[in-house]
């Protein structure tokens, strides 16, 4: 067995070991790193310094995230290799290897793309500087709410981190807290955003314990959290935070549509990277009779291996056994009034080398009154319930991807109409789309930049 890797913090003044550490360990509880956790005053150092800086010109920025990607993919960054840390990645957060592998490319990409994401919000009619031509006479130019921004990182999925990379192109600052549950990819990608060209007091990594968490986040002029309810719940009025909650992805199947064709569909959107991204569906809506699909999705769902993290075909979720346990029994306690078409008994298989594995559930809910299509756990777990006209888009809100499969567009015309104006739906996707299909040129959750961004009038004559 291996000593721990040692996980520094990465401070405005390099790397920075802490005496007080946060052991990371694996599935089965083996130590695989000691993270340091910064002290207080070290935070509110940093989080000076960030301020302080003065950004790159935008050409050096954007040629600085276009090699931070190609570091962060072809370079051995820190003593690992991209292999060799794709499968740590995989083996400490339980996440399935080929979806961190997709994760990670996908980082990589979008540093190689960040103009894409960042430029998407711009006003059509705004300009980018003062100088440009057109003040002259009076314009909207675009610019920063402030100066630094602070990151709340996730720990349930690595792609996350490629959104941040959005508010670097756009000349912020940018300080992450990482997820103590999986810190080895924000510590690649500031260690290879650093290699590139931007400087250590232009991104900083900062572990941190709880107690001291909103330093990180009270330093900064905006932040962008990651959470549960709670979360949402905790920074819903500040508007200095950008809070990234639940999914709650859904998929409507409308009277008439053929569901049968489009099964291989709604079990990627419900299986997709193990079903632990926001993204993946957790409920399908049905206008008729749920149960037969509910018995597709089951039969379908309960086909799919039970593996380690690490391993190749590896297609679902592994955890300690303890808290493999525990959300089992959240999960059957949350499903008592439901029909069971898998994981009625229990979702948890342990493995022999330790940790387990969450298999699939599918539940079939009587009606949308018991909440249960709401239900967000972070394996491959959807609710099948019934849905009529009556129920309208009440049971559709508060969701951030909406797969609509309609089996008469025309007759639909006005229901996703009333879906698109939504303010509580994200994204509509209708036909035959996953619901966990993104593009670099178009929004997640909104543009990023509608919220580090303003324009204000420059005339100048």
């Amino acid at each position: 067995m291996t000593d721990p890797r040692l996980l520094d913090a990465l401070g405005p003044s390099g790397p920075y070991r802490a005496r007080k550490r946060e052991t990371v360990t694996d599935g089965a509880g083996t130590p695989v790193a000691e993270l340091s956790l910064t002290p207080r005053l070290f935070v509110t150092r940093a989080l000076a310094a960030l301020h302080r800086a003065t950004p790159l010109p935008l050409e050096r920025r954007l040629a600085a995230l276009a090699e931070a990607g190609r570091v962060f993919r072809d370079d051995t960054v820190e003593g690992l290799t991209y292999a060799e840390y794709e499968r740590t990645v995989a083996r400490v957060s339980g996440i399935p290897l080929p979806a961190v592998r997709s994760a990670a490319d996908e980082i990589a990409d979008s540093a190689q793309r960040a103009l894409a994401g960042a430029y998407g919000a711009l006003p059509g009619g705004a300009v980018l500087d003062w100088r440009d031509p057109r003040t002259r006479t009076g314009a909207a130019v675009w610019t920063r709410r402030g100066e630094v921004l602070a990151v709340n990182a996730a720990g349930n999925h690595p792609a996350p981190h490629a959104l941040w990379l959005e508010a670097l192109a756009l000349g912020y600052r940018v300080a992450i807290r990482p997820s103590r549950r999986e810190p080895f990819t924000p510590h690649r990608l500031v260690s290879a955003l650093r290699a590139a060209g931007f400087g250590d007091d232009h991104v900083v990594l900062l572990p941190t314990d709880h107690a001291t968490a909103d330093e990180v986040l009270q330093g900064a002029d905006l932040a962008l959290v990651y959470g549960g309810d709670d979360v949402v719940r905790k920074y819903a009025a500040d508007p200095t935070v950008l809070v990234q909650g639940p999914g709650r992805t859904k998929i409507l199947v409308t009277e008439g549509a053929d569901w049968q064709t489009h099964l291989d569909m709604i079990v990627d959107s419900i299986a997709h990277h193990g079903g632990v991204k926001c993204v993946d569906a957790t409920a399908v809506l049905v206008e008729g009779d749920p149960a037969p699909l509910a018995r597709a999705l089951a039969e379908r769902l309960g086909a799919l291996p039970s593996l380690p993290a690490e391993h190749e075909e590896a297609a679902l979720p592994v955890q300690p056994v303890e808290r493999a346990r525990a959300l089992e029994r959240h999960l059957l306690e949350r499903a008592q009034g439901t029909v069971a078409h898998l994981g009625g008994d229990g979702v948890v298989e342990e493995l022999p080398g330790g940790g387990a594995v969450l298999r699939p559930a599918v539940f079939e809910a009587p009606d949308l009154k018991g909440g249960w299509h709401t239900v967000e756990l972070p394996f491959p777990c959807v609710w099948v319930a019934p849905w009529n006209r009556a129920d309208g888009t009440a049971a559709l809100r508060d969701t951030l991807v909406l797969g609509v499969l309609s089996g008469d567009q025309d007759r639909d015309a006005d229901l996703v109409d009333a879906l698109v104006t939504e303010p509580t739906v994200a994204n509509v996707y209708l036909g035959d789309h996953p619901t966990h299909w993104m593009d670099r040129g178009v929004p997640h959750d909104g543009y990023l930049g509608e919220f580090l961004m303003r324009t204000k009038t420059v005339i100048r004559g």
